[in-house]
This record gives structure tokens, C-alpha cells and sequence, in this order.
């Protein structure tokens, strides 16, 4: 992470000798400009930071909880296009694992899981994380259909569970149903901004279908955390591959 924070310094230094010459010869305008560069600079390299942080908690966590994994690697899933000053409003980063078979050239051949961690108010701040504030919920394809099932029960008029089960490994999740093949399958409920269906998944979950997104109630906390879309897409693609 130095070695990458020194680059990224001295990336920012060399646009910045310009710009700085700039300024003297034109006032605050190129101060601005100047002061600007130095902002995006050091924004990219705390959000770069703060992946990593993330990823090494994951990971530790990960080593904690299931030491029955003993070779796998973990990426952050959905942090492209996050801004350090959104990240306090962040509910959920989800990560994906897989496993792999030790060779003298590794590949990512083994079982794939993926990773939630539900954030509380205030997990991130000035002083950085508050790792008591988030908490870690890791599953496998089987256990997403099921939760994918579960939403569109409650999302949708059909209720046999071995037609949804295929239309969702035949196809995807998006806003308006399961589309198979460009078309939608399973048409979604259209409701209005302010109306919600709850269904209660498990002990430790309840879903909420709103329009255009995924809730989650979490039990333990009473927080309710929304998943984009674009994270349900993402999840599936790395599941089952693009539809």
C-alpha cells in the first residue's frame, strides 16, 4: 500500500508542477485548479486505502470464522464508482470468494461464495472504520437462489418455487421481474414509492420488496439495508455467469 500511495503521490506531483506555474500567472483560478488535482489524487488513493482495509478485515474474518478454508481469494465486489465522502451512507459491500486447488499456476477453479458485510450508523467516519459496526453474512449459489426465490414470492404472483428456481438460473433479476432470454418471465408487482411487501426469510432476515429494490431487515441490529440492482446483477453474473 506505500509503494501504491508514493506512485499515486508522485503521479499527482508531476500534473501539479504546471499547474502551479499556472497559478502564479493567473491568480486563485489556477490555485483551484491545482487544489482540485490534489483533491482527486489524495480522494483515489484513501478509497484505494479503505478497499484494502476492507478486503484485510474480510479476510480476517474469514480466516476466524471458517478455518475449514484454507486457499481462496476475496475481492470487493461493488466499489467501483464510490466516493469517500459516501461511503458513511453505505449499508451493504459485498465481496466474492472463491476457492482454488494449490498448483504451480493456481487458477480460480474451486467453490464460489459470497461475502455481506452489513454496516451500522456511523461504521465510517473521520477516524476511519468501526469494525464493531459491521457484521458478516457468507453464502453459497444455493443459498442465494433461495434468497432470490424468496424475493420473488413475495415480489411477484408466482409462488411455485421449482418454476422460480429455474427462471432465475436461466435468467436474471431486474427491476421489472426475471427476465429469461430478453423477456420478462416473472413480471414484479408495480407499487408506488411508499409501499412495501415483507416477507420473513429467516431468523436472522426479513426481505422487503419496493420497487426497483432489494431490502433487508437484519434481526440483530434492526437496520434495514437496501441492495442495488446493479450488486443483485453483479451476484448472479459471478454465480452463474452473464444471461
Amino acid at each position: 500500500m506505500k509503494k501504491k500511495l508514493l506512485i499515486m503521490l508522485i503521479f499527482v506531483g508531476v500534473i501539479i508542477k504546471p499547474s502551479i506555474s499556472f497559478a502564479q500567472n493567473n491568480g486563485t483560478a489556477g490555485a483551484a485548479i491545482a487544489g482540485g488535482i490534489i483533491g482527486i489524487g489524495i480522494g483515489l488513493a484513501a478509497i484505494e486505502d479503505l478497499k484494502e482495509q476492507l478486503e484485510l478485515t474480510g479476510t480476517e474474518w474469514l480466516l476466524e470464522n471458517h478455518p475449514e478454508i484454507s486457499s481462496f481469494s476475496l475481492k470487493t465486489l461493488d466499489f467501483e464508482g464510490k466516493k469517500l465522502k459516501d461511503m458513511s451512507n453505505v449499508s451493504v459491500l459485498t465481496y466474492k470468494l472463491q476457492e482454488f486447488k494449490p498448483t504451480e499456476e493456481s487458477k480460480l477453479d474451486g467453490r464460489k461464495q459470497v461475502l455481506f458485510a452489513f454496516t451500522s450508523y456511523g461504521w465510517f467516519n473521520d477516524y476511519g472504520v468501526d469494525y464493531n459496526k459491521v457484521s458478516w453474512y457468507l453464502i453459497d449459489e444455493d443459498e442465494w437462489v433461495k434468497m432470490m426465490i424468496a424475493y420473488a414470492k413475495v415480489s411477484s404472483m408466482e409462488k411455485n418455487e421449482q418454476t422460480l428456481r429455474e427462471s432465475i438460473k436461466n435468467g436474471v433479476v431486474v427491476n421489472k421481474g426475471i427476465r429469461v432470454k430478453n423477456k420478462i418471465e416473472v413480471p414484479f408487482y408495480k407499487l408506488e414509492g411508499d409501499m412495501y411487501l415483507v416477507t420473513d426469510y429467516s431468523s436472522k432476515m426479513k426481505f422487503i420488496y419496493n420497487e426497483k429494490s432489494l431490502g433487508i431487515f437484519l434481526k440483530e441490529t434492526g437496520n434495514l439495508v437496501q441492495i442495488r440492482r446493479s450488486t443483485i446483477l453483479e451476484i448472479h453474473e459471478f454465480f452463474f455467469g452473464s444471461k
